[in-house]
């Protein structure tokens, strides 16, 4: 331990050295990668065909080695196949698939032939989309209809064009009536012919032609008949004769380096057979319907993945090329990414002494424009592997109990009363419920009800802090000037929003910073009406139930949030979804006010000194016990809900009470307070930059999937410590770095904050502590310097000592050496004020958004 110790202080930056470390491995990871297979599969369609594994012992949750797989609905096929044709031409096999397939495109046909006594017979079927199904029975593939279709002479029944899918399956038949067929060399005298014909055409018969592989047989399960001719020796001889047909061996050396892969004018799925599973089939030949529809799932993605629309959510990477950047895009990028980096440079250049620390003063937009290069590298490039999700609980839980072990391991007890939701103890509640919110997106843990309900009462818990820190410090400190609230709405979004332009993406989409910016506006909104009156309770208290009773109203008359957002569009062409943005606001619409009237409670207890009451440790004590059972009925509650639907319902009335429960018992005691987990107020400083960033670099596809920094999906477990370890260290530095470019933006306070001019007493300790017996405080929160100031209202985004702290405790902290960017070296005699410059922001905000129409509509 002491050499460990050691060890640190001779290298404080220790972890720097392991997070660039790590993050220069993952470089060279995908570097190799792209040049060993990426560049002969770019799109991943060799691994969607031959490569992968299940991920769930259901068979619902088939996972391609390297990329995303999209399960999808009817909806989904609408872009690829409306109004065109897709051929089925087989045995038995192949018209199970083809009803399965059926059954995505449109759920109201049937599944399976709707006459048993008619099964070797032809079957087509139109679709509400318009799409014509057809199906052949043909399992030699010698019929004239199916060579006139190949040749591409088949009577079009008033469709215009070509198959959009042609599917053609055979080799059974072939086994299974050997004698009067010719068996093995009958069949592989076919597909020749068939191959050729395909070959030769200068068009093809269909947009895409699959010819399936012959399917694995289960011997055992074979009746007597069908296993004295049906071989696997056979099936595994035809279906590698297939692949070497279909994939001729290259004759080039080098050709694995090739970034020119040859386009094949026929797929072969021959993962189809990998996918089969001994106890899913009763006669040994077909196999469940969880499978087939697996099947027929692939071939949606091999078709449609690429032909439909390329916007977010990137959850589908099979077979499908990112987009390339529009050119405002590609300029917005180009600008995040390379300013920095510009500004760092010039400054290290005209310094006299080349002195890198005086260019040190542009680090904060170097930061942070590679953060966002790196991010749109990891999701919006094949650079890096994306991955499905997969829900295990012993993964899950092992996750939560590991995370809880180093929370508990890194424990500090402080040398006094820190106070009731001190500082540290904030951060740490934010740190450790973010943990829990992480684990939860990354294991894919949100379609189990028991789970998902204390994920939102974690939430809600964010927003309980929001309200109450913001009333806290508005009633404290009386700020209520523009500066402020330029500085934590900046704050709030500044990196949401540049995402949401580098990456395409609806800004509501990260739906927490847009929340937590609209509770704020709320809260500071109430707060500032009639402000010189807020130490007068029955007005202030009035004052939170009319806005209380006015939003309830305005998300009740749900017109009313459809007018602004479709003002919003019209004018700012900015476009939201008002359903989307009601169900988020009212899922949890009394919590904030709930954190209002706990901090004024507070500071009421406070001031009149109740703690000093002979009867509060009493009250303590009550409080505990009922605490505990709230807590305890809560999770009996929500368990017993049948699904998260049913909880939601619930949740706007009931989360306040585990909220209450949980603050009650975390500071029952001035040890309990005194104390906090290292590790987890680490996490806390930065949970807004880890749920925002999570999005794109630790997981993929819009949240949708997992990135894999090591290829290869049996590397899992490895891939989760690099990309965790790359991912806290990058929104670490990016929360720093976000917060130094709101001073930038914004600019800080010169002078102290302005002071209520009807204070309330406060009962502080002569230490500027509260006293070590009071077991509740307001919202004095003591920093290691002892210094006293009022606990952070941007409840998930505070880094340590930035300029809310500096904002809070009303210092007066040099001009950032950033404002060069605005000014100049020499200096204006007119400097544009804040308003200016977001004003400038807005105007720029709302081009960009109307030429982004205009971009996406041509």
């Amino acid at each position: 331990m002491s050499s460990s110790k050691r060890l640190f202080s001779l290298n404080p930056s220790w972890h720097h050295y392991v997070a660039l470390s790590t993050g220069a491995f993952a470089i060279l990871a995908g570097i190799l990668h792209y040049i060993i297979s990426g560049r002969a599969d770019p799109l991943h369609c060799n691994s969607l065909l031959t490569r992968g594994t299940w991920l769930d012992e259901n068979h619902h949750n088939w996972q391609p080695e390297g990329c995303m797989l999209h399960v999808y609905q009817s909806k989904d096929t609408t872009p690829c196949l409306a109004s065109r044709r897709v051929v089925f031409i087989g045995d038995s096999v192949t018209r199970t698939l083809y009803f399965q397939f059926m059954h995505i495109v449109d759920p109201k046909l049937p599944s399976a032939p709707p006459d048993d006594n008619h099964k070797h017979s032809n079957h087509s079927f139109t679709s509400e989309s318009v799409t014509t199904l057809d199906f052949f029975w043909d399992p030699y593939l010698n019929t004239s209809s199916t060579l006139a279709l190949i040749h591409g002479h088949l009577p079009r029944r008033g469709v215009d064009d070509r198959p959009a899918m042609l599917v053609l399956g055979s080799g059974l038949w072939y086994l299974r009536y050997a004698d009067t067929t010719g068996g093995l060399p009958a069949w592989e005298a076919k597909m020749e012919s068939l191959l050729e014909s395909i070959y030769a055409t200068p068009i093809k018969p269909a947009d895409e032609v699959v010819i399936l592989p012959v399917e694995d047989i289960v011997p055992s399960k074979l009746s007597p008949a069908r296993a004295e001719t049906m071989h696997s020796s056979d099936i595994d001889a035809m279906n590698s004769d297939l692949y070497h047909r279909i994939n001729p061996p290259s004759s080039d050396l080098y050709s694995i380096f090739s970034s020119s892969p040859v386009a094949l004018p026929v797929s072969l799925p021959l993962v189809f057979n990998k996918m089969l599973d001994d106890a899913s089939t009763e006669d040994g030949l077909h196999f469940s319907d969880d499978i087939v529809k697996a099947h027929a799932n692939i071939l949606l993605n091999l078709r449609c993945n690429d032909a439909g629309p390329k916007t977010f959510p990137f959850d589908k990477t099979c077979c499908r090329a990112y987009p390339s950047p529009s050119s405002l895009q590609l300029a917005i990028l180009a600008v995040v990414v390379v300013y920095g980096p510009i500004m760092w440079y010039l400054a290290y250049a005209r310094s006299p002494t080349k002195g890198i620390s005086f260019a040190d003063e542009y680090m904060p937009a170097v930061i942070f424009g590679l953060s966002i290069g790196t991010i749109f590298i990891a999701d919006r490039t094949g650079f890096w592997l994306k991955e499905q999700k997969q829900f295990v609980p012993w993964t899950f839980g092992f996750l939560l109990l590991s995370s809880l072990v180093v929370g508990l391991s890194t424990m500090k007890r402080g040398d006094k009363d820190m106070g009731f939701l001190n500082r540290d103890q904030t951060d740490e509640w934010k740190g450790w419920m973010q943990v829990a919110i992480l684990v939860y997106h990354y294991t894919g843990a949100s379609k189990i009800s028991g789970i998902y309900n204390p994920i939102r009462v974690l939430v809600a818990a964010y927003l309980f802090m929001t309200g109450y820190g913001h009333t806290t410090f508005y009633i404290k400190k009386a700020d209520f000037g523009f500066l402020r609230v330029a500085q934590v709405l900046v704050r709030l979004n500044l990196l949401t929003v540049v995402l949401a332009y580098t990456m395409d993406v609806n800004y509501l989409s990260y739906y927490f910073s847009p929340l937590v910016s609209m509770w704020y506006l709320i809260v500071y909104g109430t707060m500032a009406i009639g402000s010189q009156y807020n130490d007068r309770m029955p007005f202030l208290l009035s004052k939170i139930l009319i806005s209380m009773a006015i939003l309830t109203w305005f998300m009740t008359e749900t017109w009313m949030l459809d007018a602004v957002f479709a003002f919003l569009d019209r004018i700012f062409s900015i476009h939201w979804s008002a359903r989307e943005w009601n169900f988020r606001v009212t899922l949890d619409l009394w919590i904030v006010y709930f954190g209002m009237l706990l901090a004024i409670a507070v500071i009421k207890i406070q001031a009149h000194r109740l703690t000093d009451h002979h009867l509060w440790p009493m009250a303590v004590k009550v409080a505990v016990g009922i605490s505990i059972s709230i807590l305890l009925w809560f999770f009996g509650f929500e368990l017993m809900q049948e699904s998260k639907f049913s909880y939601n319902a619930w949740h706007p009335y009931i989360s306040f009470l585990p909220i209450a429960a949980f603050v009650t018992l975390r500071n029952a005691s001035s040890s309990l307070r005194s104390c906090s987990s290292r590790a987890f107020s680490v996490i806390g400083r930065c949970s807004l930059e880890t749920f925002i960033i999570q999005y794109h670099l630790w997981l993929a596809g819009d949240t949708k999937g997992i990135l894999l920094l090591l290829p290869g999906t049996r590397w899992r477990p490895v891939n989760f410590v690099i990309s965790t370890i790359i991912f806290i260290y990058i929104s670490d530095r990016v929360s720093h770095a976000t917060g130094e470019l709101t001073t930038w933006i914004c600019g800080s306070k010169e002078t102290s904050l302005p002071i209520s001019t009807r204070p309330i007493s406060r009962h502080i300790g002569s230490s500027g502590s509260t006293a070590e017996s009071v077991p509740l405080t307001s919202d004095i929160h003591t920093s290691k310097d002892g210094d006293s100031h009022p606990m952070e209202p941007d409840t998930p985004v505070r880094p340590a000592r930035r300029w809310v702290d500096r904002l809070a405790e009303g210092t007066s902290p040099q001009r950032s050496p950033g404002y060069k960017v605005w000014y100049g070296e020499s200096g204006w005699s007119w400097r544009p004020g804040v308003k200016v410059k977001l004003g400038v922001w807005v105007g720029v905000m709302w081009l960009a958004n109307s030429l982004w129409t205009v971009t996406d509509s041509t």
